[in-house]
C-alpha cells in the first residue's frame, strides 16, 4: 500500500463567514472537493431514498465510517450553506456528508437519511451521557465518600454544578452539534483519504490528508467546558477492536494476503544470489494507513474473461468483499543475464483463522482473453496462532518469462505501457473442498519510472 511520505497533518481547518447565509471552509484537499462537486444534487433527493428499510437499516460499517469522517470534515453550521473554496458552490451540510459517502463507498444516501441518522445518533448519545452523568457523578457533599480511595474523588468526577451545567448546555445543542462534538472526542479508525485518478502514478498530485477539527468552531458558547472535561471518560473511548489490516489490505475474515512477489534470481557464486523484484506486496499495515479506495468492477471487467469463471461471473457469485484490484508499477530495470540459469518465480503467503486446503488459480490474460492458467494447491501449516499457506518460489510459466524478456527489449517505456494496457492477471483463491471464493485479485500493470523500484496501489472492487 502506497503512502505519501511527504504528507503531514494540517492544523484544524479555519472557516470564514460569507455574508449571513454561508460559511467558507478553505484548506480542503482540492481533489476531494472536485470529486464531491461532480455529483448531481438530484442523486441525494429525499425521493431517492433506498427502499425496503428504514434509515437506520442502511448504515453498514463502511458507510458509517465514511459518515464519521464527513462529520469531522464538515462542521455543523445551522441553516447556513457551506462553500467549498475551490469552486465556490454552496451546499447544505447533510448533502456534503451524503456526497462524501458516495465518493468513499460508491453508495447513495439521501439528505433525509443523513439527517435522520444524525438525529438518531444524537438522541442515543444524549441518553447515554445523561445516564452516565446521573449514575457516576457524586452530588455535592458526596465526594467525601471517595476520600482516600485511589482513582476516586472530586478530581475524578465532575462536581454537581458542572454536571448540571453540562446537562443544561447539552439540552440547548442541536443534534448535529451533539453528534459532531462526541465524534471528535473518539479516536477515528483512519483519516479521510484523498482521491487521485485511478491510473495516477503514486506520488504524483497527492495532497495532504484532511484531518478532523480538534475543536468545532460552530459550537461557540453552546459547547460546555464541563462537557469537554469529562467526555472521554463518559463516552468510554477505546482503541479500535478490528485489526489494522481490515479494510486496508487484500483480506477478508477468512483469508488475508500477507506477501506477494514476482522475481528473477541468478546464482553468481556458490553462496551468492542476485535477486530482482519485478513486483511486490508486503510490509506492515497500520491504523494510520488509509482505507482502500473503491473502484467499480465494471470499469475493468472487460480486461478479463467474461465467460464462466471470469471476473464478472465471479463477482456476481460473491462474496463481494473478497474482490480487489492491484495496480502494479513493475520494475524491469535489472541487469540479470538472460542466459540459462536465471530462475523466474512467484512467492505468496496467506494466513487464515481456519484450517482448510486452498486452491490458487492464476490466469494470464491478453486483450481480455485467457492465455494460460496455472492451478496450485496448498495445505495449511499452523504457526503463531494462525494457519499459514505459503506458495514458495513457484516457477513462472514459459509464457510469462518470454513476455517479460520481450517487454524489456522494447526501446521506450511508453511502448512497454502500451503493451501492458492489454495485459492482465486474475488470481482466484478458493476453498478446494467447498468451492467458495476466498479472495479474487485483478492485477493491471504499468512500468515503474521511479528510482525506488516497484510500486503498487490496492483498491477494493465494488458495484453500485
Amino acid at each position: 500500500m502506497e503512502t505519501n511520505g511527504n504528507s503531514r497533518s494540517p492544523q484544524p481547518l479555519p472557516y470564514t463567514m460569507h455574508g449571513t447565509d454561508a460559511v467558507r471552509i478553505p484548506g480542503l484537499a482540492a481533489d476531494i472537493s472536485q470529486q464531491i462537486a461532480k455529483y448531481d444534487s438530484s442523486e441525494f433527493d429525499d425521493d431517492k431514498e433506498v427502499q425496503g428499510g428504514d434509515a437506520e437499516g442502511v448504515w453498514a460499517p463502511e458507510i458509517e465510517q465514511s459518515f464519521q469522517e464527513a462529520l469531522a470534515i464538515y462542521p455543523p453550521c445551522g441553516r447556513r450553506k457551506i462553500i467549498l473554496s475551490d469552486e465556490g458552490k454552496m451546499y447544505g451540510r447533510n448533502e456534503l456528508i451524503a456526497r462524501y459517502i458516495k465518493l468513499r463507498t460508491g453508495k447513495t444516501r439521501t439528505r433525509k437519511q443523513v439527517s435522520s441518522h444524525i438525529q438518531v445518533l444524537a438522541r442515543r448519545k444524549l441518553r447515554e451521557i445523561q445516564a452516565k452523568l446521573k449514575t457516576h457523578l457524586p452530588t455535592l457533599g458526596e465526594d467525601r465518600l471517595y476520600h482516600g480511595v485511589p482513582g476516586q474523588g472530586p478530581t475524578s468526577y465532575l462536581d454537581a454544578a458542572q454536571r448540571e451545567k453540562a446537562l443544561q448546555s447539552m439540552q440547548q445543542m442541536s443534534s448535529a452539534q451533539i453528534v459532531s462534538a462526541t465524534a471528535n472526542m473518539h479516536p477515528r479508525m483512519a483519516p479521510p483519504v484523498t482521491y487521485g485518478g485511478f491510473w495516477q502514478h503514486p506520488g504524483l498530485g497527492q495532497t495532504q490528508d484532511v484531518k478532523p477539527f480538534a475543536q468545532n468552531p460552530f459550537l461557540g458558547e453552546k459547547t460546555p467546558t464541563s462537557l469537554g472535561m469529562g467526555m472521554s471518560a463518559l463516552t468510554g473511548a477505546t482503541q479500535p477492536t478490528s485489526p489494522a489490516w481490515q479494510g486496508r489490505s487484500i483480506a477478508t475474515q477468512k483469508l488475508r494476503l500477507v506477501e506477494f512477489s514476482a522475481f528473477v534470481e541468478q546464482q553468481r557464486e556458490p553462496e551468492t544470489y542476485n535477486k530482482h523484484l519485478f513486483v511486490q506486496i508486503g510490509g506492515p499495515v497500520t491504523y494510520s494507513d488509509p482505507l482502500l479506495e473503491p473502484v467499480d468492477v465494471r470499469q475493468i471487467q472487460d480486461k478479463f474473461p467474461e465467460k464462466k469463471e471470469g471476473l464478472k461471473d465471479l463477482y456476481e457469485k460473491g462474496p463481494q468483499d473478497a474482490f480487489f484490484l492491484v495496480k502494479f508499477w513493475a520494475d524491469l530495470n535489472t541487469n540479470i543475464s538472460e542466459d540459462t540459469g536465471a530462475f523466474y518465480g512467484v512467492t505468496s503467503t496467506y494466513e487464515s483463522p481456519e484450517n482448510m486446503t486452498i486452491q490458487c488459480s492464476t490466469k494470464v490474460c491478453s486483450f481480455g482473453k485467457q492465455v494460460v492458467e496455472k492451478v496450485e494447491t496448498e495445505y495449511a501449516r499452523f504457526e503463531g496462532g494462525r494457519f499459514l499457506y505459503k506458495l514458495h518460489r513457484s516457477p513462472m510459466c514459459e509464457y510469462m518469462i518470454n513476455f517479460i524478456l520481450k517487454l524489456k527489449h522494447l526501446p521506450e517505456k511508453y511502448m512497454m505501457n502500451s503493451v501492458l494496457e492489454n495485459f492482465t492477471i486474475l488470481q482466484v483463491i478458493t476453498n478446494r473442498d467447498t468451492g467458495e471464493t476466498l479472495l479474487c485479485t485483478a492485477y493491471v500493470f504499468e512500468v515503474s519510472t521511479s528510482d525506488h523500484g516497484a510500486q503498487h496501489h490496492i483498491y477494493k472492487l465494488v458495484k453500485e
